[in-house]
């Protein structure tokens, strides 16, 4: 339409190079083919490297090695990452020079949990240095704060202005995911973000449906979802974007995504395919032989995580094993999921607002009560960082994995990006331990040590036979294995490979999906299983018990 624009990733496991078949990187890019078009994708490693030397640098060679390498250690967490993350997107926010290039800045930024995080930031870390926290009291990560105060206080404001700045939720039409946004618009409100617009995704046409069973289950549950749209989403403006025969990927299909007439795509089948496809039942018979164990369940956010993690962990407590089933996405829904008890299993959550109280009241209570009143205060000041509910929620996760020696222990994880953030405290914490008991010659085994151990942890990556949830679930286990955690197996959930719809558009779409179970097997999974999409939603222990049924059917 003519407008200059710049499209800006801030989710840590951007893939808008994957879209546009471009590695895009930490610098402004122009993209081929569109005029007035560039893109942008935040590092935050490479942003978290950067933060890091502009504090260590000027106290190199000034100061003693050991201290250096003190300073270092503070510095290698998940807080830090945040922070140099935050710092650039708040840059990018305040920037006058980016605001006269560019007409529109486009915010493509990470899954629910992991923005709201990130929006607050502004609030929290302005909020924290006007308050006085932000001195030398504070270690590490907030030294670096104090010298962007006015930024900080623009970013709030930019933020705030309905006139600067929109907010566009995503969603597809599935009840418990607009459940999710109704919170979350909730929450965005609350930090000052009113100007807020609903945008429903891949909804099923309704002239698709003809007479197929799975087509017309398909779009019946979410037409229920729809007429049940929560009141907080309704006085929104909403747009329906319908679901597409093609793969959203390149620039012809994305010029494609507003069209009302759509041809087919042309699909080359793989001619290697397998003729027997594991099921999810055969993976839960390999588990179950082990009788208890950590069993993770990771991936980008809606590929239903959540879902099969329950189905995982019912069909265990089925089968007579103690199961605890917990999560650590700040979005879960794990009740509304199994909408039911069973004897053997037990529910938790990693509520991070709860850790981080839990966490402040125990170091007050151990490290404050010998305190005279302006250490107390000190210590207080010290518990009201933000950075104070990363520890928080490690110490959460390391519970949790302590319990996994005697039952079996599921957890549903964040979205890839936060559960990164996760591994990365967890890392920083064995070094630092492995540092300090090295040296006294004594045996410890850590979090991390436990991730690593394939006796003891099993990570199942879970994803959609489409091209960017693929290519984010290869490049996670990159990341899983550069920690030392080799992943256990792939999920492949919500097929219509196995589908016997009359649904052209259902068709059409189960083919594209043979290239992409192709590079799962032939390239990056060890062991793997399909999960067909069900005419049942699989909502509560019955229906969740059919995802763990053994399918008789061949491609």
């Amino acid at each position: 339409m003519g407008k200059r624009t710049l499209l800006v990733s801030t989710d840590p496991a951007s893939n808008i190079g994957q879209v546009f078949s471009l590695n895009i990187g930490n610098t402004i890019k122009p993209i081929p083919d569109v005029v007035n078009l560039s893109a942008l994708e935040i590092d935050p490693q490479a942003a978290a490297q950067q933060y890091r030397e502009n504090i260590v640098a000027p106290v190199r060679g000034k100061l003693p090695e050991s201290i250096v390498k003190g300073i270092e250690e503070q510095l290698s967490g998940a807080c830090t990452t945040e922070i140099a993350a935050f710092d650039e997107f708040t840059a990018l926010l305040t920037d006058r020079q980016l605001r006269a290039d560019y007409d529109h800045i486009v915010f493509d930024t990470a899954p629910t949990g992991h923005t709201i995080r990130l929006l607050q930031l502004p609030g929290a870390w302005t909020n924290f240095l006007d308050e006085g926290k932000g001195n030398a009291s504070c270690l590490g990560p907030l030294s670096g704060l104090q010298k962007q105060r006015e930024q900080y206080k623009q970013a709030v404001n930019a933020l705030a202005d309905p006139l600067q700045t929109r907010l566009i939720l995503v969603a597809r039409a599935q009840a418990p995911t607009l459940r999710e946004v109704a919170r979350t618009h909730q929450e965005l409100s609350d930090i000052g973000l009113s100007q807020q617009f609903l945008v429903i995704n891949g909804e099923f046409p309704e002239r698709e449906v003809g007479t197929d069973r799975l087509a017309k289950a398909v779009w019946q549950r979410e037409q229920k979802a729809l007429a049940e749209l929560p009141d907080a989403l309704k006085s929104l403006p909403i747009d329906h974007v319908p679901l597409k025969p093609f793969n959203l990927v390149g620039i012809a299909a994305l010029q494609q995504l507003l069209s009302d007439q759509l041809p087919l795509a042309d699909i080359q089948t793989p001619s290697s395919l397998p003729t027997d496809v594991p099921d999810l039942a055969a993976l839960v018979d390999e588990l179950a032989v082990d009788q208890h164990g950590l069993i993770m369940l990771m991936g980008k956010g809606g590929v239903g995580k959540t879902t099969l993690a329950a189905a995982v962990a019912v069909e265990l407590a089925q089968r007579g094993f103690l199961v605890h089933l917990t999560t650590s996405d700040p979005a879960a829904h794990l009740s509304e999921t199994l909408s039911g008890e069973l004897p053997s299993l037990t529910v938790s959550r990693i509520d991070p607002r709860v850790e981080t109280e839990r966490y402040r009241q125990e170091v007050l209570s151990a490290k404050g009560q010998h305190l005279d009143a302006q250490g107390r205060a000190m210590l207080e000041e010290d518990l009201r960082s933000p950075c104070t509910e990363e520890i928080a929620v490690f110490q959460a996760f390391s519970r949790v994995i302590r319990e996994a020696g005697k039952k079996f222990v599921v957890m549903d994880t964040a979205p890839t990006g936060h559960t990164l953030l996760l591994l990365d405290a967890t890392g920083a914490y064995h070094r630092e331990v492995s540092r300090q008991m090295d040296s006294k010659g004594v045996h410890f085994t850590t979090p991390m040590m436990q991730l690593q151990d394939p006796k003891q942890t099993k990570v199942l990556i879970v994803t959609l036979a489409e091209q960017t949830p693929v290519l984010e679930a290869a490049n996670l286990q990159a990341d899983l294995r550069r920690a030392g955690i080799e992943p256990w197996a792939w999920l492949i959930n919500n097929s219509l490979m196995r589908s016997t719809s009359t649904s052209p558009l259902l068709q059409q779409r189960a083919l594209n999906e043979q290239q992409f179970l192709a590079q799962v097997t032939e390239q990056h999974a060890k062991r793997w299983a399909v999960v067909p999409l069900q005419v049942e939603e699989p909502v509560g222990i019955i229906h969740l018990q059919q995802l763990c049924r053994h399918q008789t059917t061949k491609l």
